[in-house]
């Protein structure tokens, strides 16, 4: 299989490539440039001749979009950036496979990374939320994911672009920005345990639950769908069981074996935050998916990232 990964550089993308590669795949990494080495194609998601390039660079049995502004909050501070990438950017990556289909006769395979964020905030009775659940997303990270939905599912609906919609709940693992919650924590947890920080844990609301999956499942669910998919369906990417934020922090104060305090910090908390959100994966789960990382080992490797990366600031900070 020939395969394009836009955002390849992105903490999906990374894990996406290597299963990919592992998986027998040629796989043309498209990134922007930032950060360029180790990567096959330069992509700008605002371009569409760059688009294009890489598609005719690549051609591509099954092109994986994961390019987009991810990050929450940053995508909320500046709405019109976030709908040019995540949306506009889908809407011009369709356009290219449109006119690639046109003149060379090919039709690859789409994939496109949503969030479960379209669903907005949900009553707790909804739950566990089913694809066909009515989306109704609260801020631009969300409504900006359900316009590129609602564009793959037209493209494939009217003009035969084969495009499958993944839409992913909460992902963690190794390598994620430290700005997502879990990272957040093993970063603060390690540079406790290594003594550059005092022994206090800021957070914000601990009583959420929310659906964690291990990223390598989340990819592996991709590359399942591109396999096995179901051109213009929706296929919730999710374990299917909600776990508290306060748990998580528990576990990873385990971990890390440091004594803490922990102290809520109104900075962190969102004004749309549901209580709990979790999703149904029977639809993904029928084509042979299933989840193969345990919480338990994610928050080990995500600790020992994080320790790892403090142990190196303490030697630095020693010289």
């Amino acid at each position: 299989m020939r395969a394009l990964v836009t955002g390849a550089n992105g903490f999906a993308g990374r894990h996406l490539v290597q299963v990919l590669v592992e998986g027998g795949s040629e796989v043309f990494a498209a990134a922007g440039p930032a950060r360029q080495d180790g990567y096959h194609l330069h992509l700008d998601i605002t371009n569409s001749e760059s688009i294009a390039r890489c598609i005719e660079q690549s051609k591509p049995d099954v092109i994986f979009h994961l390019a987009g502004q991810a990050f929450v909050p940053t995508a909320i501070a500046h709405p019109l950036e976030t709908y040019d990438v995540n949306a506009m950017g889908t809407f011009r990556l369709l356009e290219a496979i449109q006119d690639y289909i046109g003149r060379t006769k090919l039709a690859p395979t789409m994939v496109l990374a949503s969030s479960a964020s379209v669903y907005g905030r949900v009553a707790e009775a909804t739950n566990p939320l089913r694809e066909d659940y009515p989306i109704s997303p609260v801020d631009a990270y969300g409504a900006s994911k359900a316009a590129a939905e609602c564009a793959c599912l037209a493209a494939s609906r009217s003009y035969g672009v084969k495009a499958i919609v993944a839409r992913s709940f909460n992902h963690i693992g190794p390598v994620q920005d430290r700005r997502f919650v879990v990272p957040a924590f093993a970063a603060q947890l390690a540079r406790i345990k290594c003594k550059i920080d005092e022994p206090v844990m800021h957070v914000g609301n601990l009583d959420a639950e929310r659906d964690l999956l291990d990223v390598r499942d989340v990819v592996r669910a991709y590359a399942a769908l591109a396999q096995s998919g179901k051109p213009g369906e929706i296929y919730n990417v999710c374990g299917g069981v909600p776990v508290s934020i306060k748990t998580i922090l528990r576990s990873l104060i385990q971990i890390a074996q440091v004594p803490v305090e922990v102290r809520e910090d109104p900075s962190k908390l969102r004004a749309t935050e549901v209580r709990q959100f979790y999703g149904d994966n029977s639809k993904l789960r029928a084509l042979g998916w299933k989840p193969t990382f345990t919480l338990e080992r994610s928050l080990h490797e995500i600790f020992a990232e994080a320790l790892e990366e403090a142990g190196q600031q303490t030697e630095r900070t020693a010289r």
